[in-house]
């Protein structure tokens, strides 16, 4: 069994409230390890719920610009796995959102996943997105982190066929990630919420897991449209825009900032 209390607790919490969860994505070590921390801070006082955290690699695979660009500012300051995890696991002893790791199969495999999964547990953090498993290959990747609680979300694509669609949702842990659009993450294309909406329907009845929106959601009226039917909404690249060429408390500062307008922006339900 899956121990992927933390991102229940996290939905509950949300469905209790009668709104949609909002998530948020940065990258570790952007644009050096005191404001990550700084900026984790303000996201969650300003109530963001889970925290996507981005370990930087050079060949992202679902990146668009702006996080390829963040990753490649962690990079340069000297921000690796190891690095990240214990970033991570500071953020958490100071009462941080629920932090979820967002990585890729080459970095995990160098690491080793069996250390992955470990150091990943010790730091607290809840689960890992990692977008470059096929399903046909995740029980080959997935037992070691399995075996140490932690969840791992998988994604749909608008291309996703719908018994694919159904068996990538019954695959998944904690929660499960639509695409809203083609192409890889960016706040300069719209999402396509009416797809989302009709993916959200179908997938309802084949899930009993939380599903959440991401790729392309960068406004306070997006956040409000997605947040009306699914149960998370996953903002990225905007977020990361908000505090970019900042440094310390003036990023955190836009980084709160923006995640405050977002999260006053979710409606409630009914």
């Amino acid at each position: 069994m899956i121990a992927s209390g933390g991102i229940e607790a996290v939905f509950a919490r949300a469905r209790a409230e009668r709104r949609a969860a909002l998530i948020g994505y940065i990258v570790a070590g952007d644009p050096d390890r005191a404001t990550t921390l700084a900026v984790l801070d303000a996201l969650s006082a300003a109530g963001v719920d889970l925290i996507e955290f981005g370990i930087p690699y050079g060949d992202p695979l679902a990146d668009g610009p702006t996080i390829a660009a963040a990753g490649q500012r962690a990079l340069e300051a000297g921000m690796r796995m190891a690095d990240a995890i214990a970033l991570a696991g500071e953020a958490r002893s100071r009462g941080c959102a629920p932090i979820l790791y967002f990585t890729y199969v080459n970095p995990v495999d160098r690491y080793g996943a069996e250390r992955f999964a470990r150091d990943a547990q010790a730091s607290g953090a809840v689960g890992a997105i990692v977008p470059d498993v096929p399903l046909e290959e995740l029980d080959a990747f997935a037992p070691p982190l399995r075996a140490a609680g932690l969840a791992i979300p998988l994604m749909v694509a608008p291309t996703t066929p719908p018994a694919r669609a159904e068996r990538i949702a019954a695959a998944s842990n904690g929660f499960v990630y639509l695409v809203s659009r083609l192409g890889v993450t960016g706040a300069r294309r719209e999402p396509d919420v009416a797809w989302a909406a009709a993916a959200v329907a179908r997938l309802r009845p084949a899930t009993a897991l939380p599903l959440a929106v991401g790729f392309g959601i960068s406004t306070p009226a997006h956040v409000a449209a997605i947040g009306a039917f699914a149960d998370g909404v996953i903002v990225g690249s905007a977020l990361i825009d908000a505090y970019a060429g900042a440094r310390g408390d003036e990023a955190a500062r836009r980084a709160g900032a923006y995640a405050a307008a977002l999260r006053a922006a979710l409606p409630t339900r009914t």
